[in-house]
């Protein structure tokens, strides 16, 4: 059963998920407030008493209904707009790694170092170790460093499926023959799930993201250790 702290968003680990979780209470804020207006004035229409058979139009109240929405439109779309392109920004990466979807795994490359390419499988149940969560985790996890912009291009070698990661605000489909790209800036180490979000066949459950952030000291010394 969810417990009240998974009913939101995971906590951001990226500038572009604290964008995306501001701008969700930025619209939360209005539609409460629209909310509450329009129950005012349906509970008021009902209780009150006075009626009026004189009034035929009133350019007041229309124009104020009409400008109202018009506001509340723009106060929406503007945020929506700069967040739009924010999440096609894919500036100065210092890291390029390729990444493949399969039925049912997913592929990365390291595309700035020849020889580091690996599979990535979802670890079976019988096989998990304590800590470890269930359907979540792989065993080669993708690693990248911190506080670093690294792109992801992303595609598939057979059906559509889509790279994910919650807690830093990316989704992303892998399309045969097409190449999507994004940009990762993780802000602090630690282990980060995620999971195909397209579904794609019998085991399109079992085909987990595990993603690992480390410090770019510690990046360093695992590529020489690929190498």
């Amino acid at each position: 059963m969810t417990h009240w702290g998974q009913m939101g968003f995971q906590d951001a680990n990226s500038p572009l998920m604290e964008q995306l979780i501001f701008f969700h209470d930025h619209t939360m804020f209005i539609l409460i407030l629209i909310l509450s207006l329009i129950l005012y004035t349906s509970f008021m229409l009902m209780i009150n008493k006075f009626t009026c058979l004189l009034i035929t139009e009133s350019q007041k109240i229309e124009t104020i209904w009409t400008m109202l929405p018009s506001i509340i439109l723009l106060l929406l779309a503007l945020p929506s707009l700069r967040l739009l392109y924010l999440l096609d920004e894919t500036n100065n990466p210092l890291l390029t790694i390729k990444v493949l979807g399969h039925q049912w795994y997913w592929s990365y490359e390291y595309s700035d170092f020849m020889n580091i390419e690996f599979d990535s499988y979802m670890i079976p149940s019988n096989e998990l170790t304590l800590g470890q969560f269930r359907l979540l985790e792989t065993d080669h996890h993708l690693i990248i460093p911190m506080k670093t912009n690294t792109r992801m291009i992303i595609s598939s070698t057979d059906v559509i499926h889509s790279w994910t990661i919650p807690s830093l605000g990316v989704k992303v489909d892998a399309i045969p023959g097409r190449l999507n790209q994004l940009m990762l800036h993780p802000s602090r180490p630690g282990l980060f799930y995620g999971q195909c979000s397209e579904i794609c066949g019998a085991n399109h459950s079992f085909m987990p993201i595990t993603l690992e952030i480390i410090n770019m000291k510690s990046f360093i010394k695992w590529l020489t250790m690929m190498n």
